[in-house]
């Protein structure tokens, strides 16, 4: 089996009165305890290949760490975020093969147990293939799962003479043999990148889709609020606009807003069916000035401070 690689970020020294989050992580951590979340990357795009797209999302992780571990707790309210941050193991990234079958189970057979353990996985794609082997490792756990996934595209194509890539991810979960995808919705569909016959295919297995038109704070509300428990959430950062998120494999005209897009991260850390969440399909080398790197950070940010609200409340322990 693959193994995970830590990954080293150089991370500025900083005062005492400003720790960053990369200072942070895993500090409250002793050796064999049961960390609160796990950061775990998944640097491939070979799905993405297969797919006919741009490649470059195997950079991904690494670009996310590197802005991320650079950035603050939340000024308004640290307390909770400091202690999320500082109960939050940074496990490294997959060591790919270039076998993406063989890399998704892999992948699966490290975060499996941390899921059943009621760990908090946040997945650091890669390509939107990621997202199936961070569904197979809600099934390693035994857990059936709904679904969310933020995303311009439906991503429930065929497969390629039986191999999956970046448009398959949640046709793969739905096919499972296992049947522990209960069920799965996607919001923030572009009518122009999503075939009628796949979103049909969605709703005819007891999902639904948005249009990212209608994605208003409401419908977002109501989307995380109507998860059944344990969920699986999936950031396609190709959902957002393209002046905001250039450097993806498929960039979105009239996406959506980086507002709507980071209050759907911090839902996704913030409610409490939510076991897991993934970023998938930045890739930085597409990208302009940095700007959908650091976009993905924050969006992990707004994760894990969601999460520490949900944990420890708005004010922290106490």
């Amino acid at each position: 089996m693959g193994a995970l690689v830590p990954q080293n970020v150089q991370v500025p020294a900083a005062a005492a009165d400003d720790p960053r989050v990369g200072h942070l992580l895993g500090q409250g951590l002793s050796p064999g305890a049961r960390p609160a979340a796990v950061l775990v990357g998944f640097p491939t795009d070979v799905g993405v290949r297969r797919n006919g797209g741009r490649p470059g999302a195997a950079e991904g992780p690494a670009a996310i760490r590197r802005h991320l571990f650079r950035l603050t707790p939340d000024a308004a309210a640290p307390a909770a975020m400091t202690a999320i941050l500082r109960r939050t193991l940074d496990a490294g990234d997959l060591a790919t093969t270039g076998d993406l079958e063989a890399d998704q189970a892999a992948f699966a057979g490290h975060i499996a147990p941390w899921l059943a353990q009621g760990a908090f996985v946040v997945v650091l794609g890669g390509g939107h293939e990621t997202a199936y082997g961070h569904f197979l490792g809600h099934v390693g756990a035994g857990q059936a799962v709904d679904v969310l996934n933020l995303d311009a595209h439906a991503d429930v194509r065929e497969t390629k003479g039986g191999l999956g890539h970046s448009g398959s991810p949640f046709r793969q979960a739905l096919d499972h043999p296992s049947g522990l995808c209960r069920r799965y919705r996607v919001a923030g569909i572009q009518p122009w990148s999503a075939a009628r016959a796949h979103l049909d295919l969605v709703t005819s297995r007891g999902g639904a889709w948005v249009p990212a038109s209608e994605l208003g704070p409401s419908r977002l509300v109501e989307l995380f609020q109507g998860l059944q428990g344990p969920a699986m959430v999936s950031l396609d950062i190709d959902a957002v606009e393209i002046a905001s998120a250039p450097g993806v494999s498929a960039p979105a005209v009239r996406g959506l807003s980086p507002a709507r897009w980071l209050e759907a991260a911090h839902l996704a850390g913030r409610t409490p069916a939510v076991a897991s969440a993934g970023l998938a399909e930045l890739a930085p080398a597409l990208d302009r000035d940095d700007a959908t790197a650091r976009l993905a950070a924050v969006t992990v940010w707004e994760i894990l401070r969601g999460l520490g609200e949900r944990v420890f409340g708005e004010r922290g322990p106490g």
